[in-house]
């Protein structure tokens, strides 16, 4: 896997955010995280979209636009003063055998925000080094760190392309009035595709024109799962000063162009799934949250190769609740989320815990029957 200037996170600790009370899991390359509703699997998800956020210095705005800082908290302010997070990152230096670590310290503030204290350090050296405390991140302010030598970039420059160039997709809004089936300037396709694929038909134009063996393949899967579907048409507009596009599609035996609408919502989430996943240069971990949503059980057969290959060139953490998608890893690939005294716990499986099982059933059919606690808890 190549990440020339950034890192996988191998290792996370989390305390006092939203349910989890105190968790600490390792990652690996492929993560697939289970559990009933209200689990804790989206609020998991939800701190890689935060820290990226902080990448970006938008801190204050997703707090605020998420409800401020009291309800991140786990259990409110009258339980929970605080919260931590570490997070460990391999090196992309291959003679490193020691992780990147970044700490993050969360106070909150009298104006319902949070003062960011924020840390990093190489994991076997004694000290960190320590940013001053404010309430945007510090992480864009680590990114040209250097040595004291002035040539040889440090942690901090580390950290933030790792954390800056996570995606944690949602293509959830698949309405009539989305982003995805929207039209949208050409030039749209610099920074890879967008969280809620508002630039899909941009992205899959450059990729046509400047990578067609990729899409190639992009449309070769999209024909697995929609028989009827032919090829993009991707058609270019004149809009005043911008030249725009939209995801205009031909069907196998007309000329007449499809439009956007023409799309199911499974159909046209499924075609952004596939694009995320094999973008030419993918982020450094691709977060997804209930990627099946709207999926026939044959796409989820295909959607699942493609998360599987996709794993083999970046960092992937899925939330899923579809045993016919879970059916398709191993037990080592699963985190199980539960509820456990009011809290969020994760849980990685072991594989010689279910040998006997898995001659059997499969790893889906262990989750439904609950063999694999991952159902709901009543409290």
């Amino acid at each position: 896997m190549e990440l020339k200037n950034s890192g996988v996170v191998q290792k996370i600790s989390i305390r006092g955010f939203k349910s989890i009370r105190d968790c600490e899991i390792d990652l690996k390359n492929l993560n697939l995280i289970i559990g009933a509703n209200g689990a804790g699997k989206s609020n998991f998800i939800q701190v890689f979209r935060m820290l990226y956020k902080m990448s970006m210095k938008s801190f204050t705005e997703y707090i605020k636009i998420n409800g401020g800082a009291n309800s991140f908290l786990y259990n409110g302010p009258k339980e929970t003063q605080e919260i931590d997070m570490v997070l460990g990152f391999t090196s992309p230096n291959l003679y490193v055998k020691g992780l990147n670590l970044y700490k993050l310290n969360l106070k909150p503030t009298m104006n319902d925000n949070f003062v960011a204290g924020e840390y990093r350090k190489y994991e076997l050296w004694n000290w960190w080094m320590y940013g001053q405390p404010g309430e945007e991140s510090r992480l864009d302010e680590y990114k040209n760190e250097k040595s004291a030598v002035g040539h040889i970039n440090r942690i901090g420059h580390f950290l933030y392309n790792s954390i800056s160039d996570w995606m944690t997709y949602h293509f959830h809004d698949t309405s009539s009035f989305s982003p995805m089936r929207s039209f949208e300037i050409i030039e749209d396709f610099r920074s890879g595709l967008r969280f809620d694929a508002k630039n899909i038909a941009p992205f899959l134009l450059h990729l046509k024109n400047e990578h067609p063996r990729i899409y190639s393949e992009i449309v070769g899967a999209v024909r697995l799962v929609i028989p009827f579907f032919d090829d993009f048409r991707l058609d270019v507009q004149n809009f005043g000063e911008a030249e725009k596009v939209r995801l205009s599609w031909r069907q196998k035996g007309s000329d007449y162009p499809m439009q956007p609408y023409h799309l199911s919502d499974g159909s046209i989430r499924f075609i952004c799934l596939v694009t995320a996943l094999l973008q030419p240069r993918p982020p450094s971990a691709i977060v997804i949250d209930e990627p099946e949503l709207g999926l026939h059980p044959d796409a989820i057969a295909i959607l699942a190769e493609l998360i599987q290959y996709a794993a083999t060139r970046t960092q992937i953490i899925i939330a899923t609740q579809s045993p016919a998608l879970v059916d398709h890893f191993s037990i080592e690939d699963i985190i199980v989320a539960n509820r456990k005294n009011g809290a969020s716990v994760f849980e990685r499986l072991d594989k010689k815990d279910f040998d006997v099982w898995l001659e059997n059933y499969t790893v889906g059919d262990l989750w439904a029957r609950n063999i694999i606690k991952g159902g709901p808890v009543y409290e």
